[in-house]
């Protein structure tokens, strides 16, 4: 009874989690404001750095607030089992990559809403590049989906074999993260970074995005620890559906179909048979 509560609570805190991150990124990144828009490639990094610094906060809490005690299990997990850590670079790479494409993806899905074509574009002109938009979106999409699975159970892998903290295993996915995300924010805006800085465009609304992300970072190493990975999936499908409905009768820029009621329906049985636990018949006894 207890694990399946556990198993619900963090479904739950995922999918809020989630689901509040997609939303504040879309409208962030669609909003007209004056000024720069924030780099996206500024914000994986950021939340990279928060990730790790909340991290070693935990670290530090876990071992009584020691000083002493903190700098020796960083350098034995760490500095001292070099090809353990490096085992978490693959899925850190991944993570970095769909972050970034969760980025793109917002930004292309709603073209009308972030585009704003003027009055003199044709209609032509403005479905032209809607579609386009609409591409890019959905290939961003397809890509983070199809490294999602495998990233996922690797990360699952090492954590279920690891009898070190979930909080030092996020330090060191956080630190290959950090790395590879600074190496894309240069690489891709670094002429942007060099003119205005990483932190151009940063409002409220930006820290929120970047907030967010960091804490789905470590609720997800939290799930996938206590629980797995298939739940991890359950938990984003379901914040899929929550998102759509928002911007059903909120925000009212999505049209639902047959379609994705039926999808809709198969992921929330299939969340509930997931958690099914039947309980063992038991034998009839013998005259």
């Amino acid at each position: 009874m207890a694990s399946s509560r556990l198993k619900y609570m963090s479904l739950g805190v995922l999918v809020f989690q989630t689901t509040s991150l997609v939303l504040t990124m879309r409208y962030s990144r669609t909003l007209q404001s004056e000024g720069p828009r924030y780099l996206a490639s500024s914000a994986v990094v950021v939340a990279e750095l928060l990730k790790i610094l909340t991290c070693v906060l935990l670290v530090f809490k876990e071992h009584s607030y020691s000083m002493r005690a903190l700098n020796s299990i960083l350098r034995q997990e760490i500095a001292h089992k070099p090809i353990e850590t490096l085992k978490l670079a693959i899925p850190s790479g991944i993570y970095t990559l769909q972050n970034n494409l969760l980025y793109v993806a917002l930004s292309n899905l709603d073209a009308a809403t972030y585009q704003w074509p003027s009055e003199s574009t044709s209609a032509a002109e403005k479905e032209a590049l809607s579609a386009g938009s609409q591409v890019v979106g959905v290939t961003a999409v397809l890509v983070a989906c199809c490294s999602s699975g495998f990233a996922g159970v690797y990360f699952e892998k090492i954590l279920k074999e690891s009898k070190q903290s979930v909080w030092v295993r996020n330090i060191q996915l956080g630190m290959f993260g950090l790395v590879f995300g600074l190496f894309g924010m240069l690489l891709y805006d670094g002429e942007r970074v060099r003119e205005s800085g990483m932190f151009q465009g940063y409002n409220t609304l930006t820290w929120t995005v970047v907030a967010l992300q960091a804490l789905g970072g470590l609720v997800i190493a939290a799930v996938i620890k206590y629980a797995d990975n298939i739940l991890k999936g359950f938990a984003t499908s379901l914040s899929i559906i929550l998102s759509t409905l928002i911007s059903y009768f909120w925000l009212q820029d999505f049209e639902p179909t047959g379609v994705f009621f039926l999808g809709a329906i198969l992921v929330i049985v299939a969340t509930f048979l997931y958690g099914y636990e039947a309980k063992p018949t038991p034998n009839p006894s013998r005259a």
